[in-house]
């Protein structure tokens, strides 16, 4: 799966049952308090791969595996953040996502009779230190949004995001360069 190959998820049991206890652990998550933020933050660092000391994921937050993100210091996300994360997805330092948005690190084949056979692969994503990601954002496999970026509201992300820059639409296309 974290090689980029095809693989049948629907197959493998150890896969099944890693993302079993994940979803589990995002129920539980999703069902606490939100004054709870100790607990939250526990629960989170338990899911998620690696954290930085100061962060915020509200409430609900869904997510498959856990143990392929990774988010830097001073992260924050907005409601109804879900990362499909077969594949890798790293978050930098400073990094702000707003509410609905979605990373996805999974492909599916184009030829109906390899879909049929629940064949899937991942590509990372990865967001650099000190971007903004506006609401309902969806990333898709394979993307690298550069540091000091912001992604306007409603943008489908579908290639690399240089750094420096505003980006918005569907596909995603940058916009005007960010001056530093």
């Amino acid at each position: 799966m974290l090689n980029q190959e095809p693989y049948n998820a629907a197959l493998d049991y150890p896969l099944f049952a890693e993302k079993l206890a994940c979803k589990k652990l995002c129920h539980k998550f999703n069902q606490l308090s939100p004054e709870k933020m100790n607990e939250r933050n526990r629960l989170l660092s338990k899911i998620l791969g690696k954290t930085g000391k100061v962060f915020l994921i509200e409430q609900p937050f869904m997510c498959d595996y856990g143990y392929n993100i990774e988010i830097g210091e001073n992260f924050g996300a907005n409601h109804n953040l879900l990362i499909l994360d077969p594949g890798k997805v790293t978050f930098g330092n400073n990094v702000m996502i707003g509410a609905n948005c979605s990373f996805y690190t999974t492909n599916h084949p184009l030829d109906p009779h390899l879909r049929n056979e629940y064949l899937q692969w991942a590509r990372p994503i990865k967001v650099e230190d000190n971007v903004w990601i506006c609401s309902n954002v969806v990333v898709l496999a394979g993307v690298t949004i550069g540091e000091n970026s912001v992604v306007g509201a409603g943008s489908v992300v579908t290639k690399d995001i240089p750094p420096n820059t505003f980006a918005v639409g569907n596909p995603c296309k940058v916009v005007k360069e960010i001056k530093i």
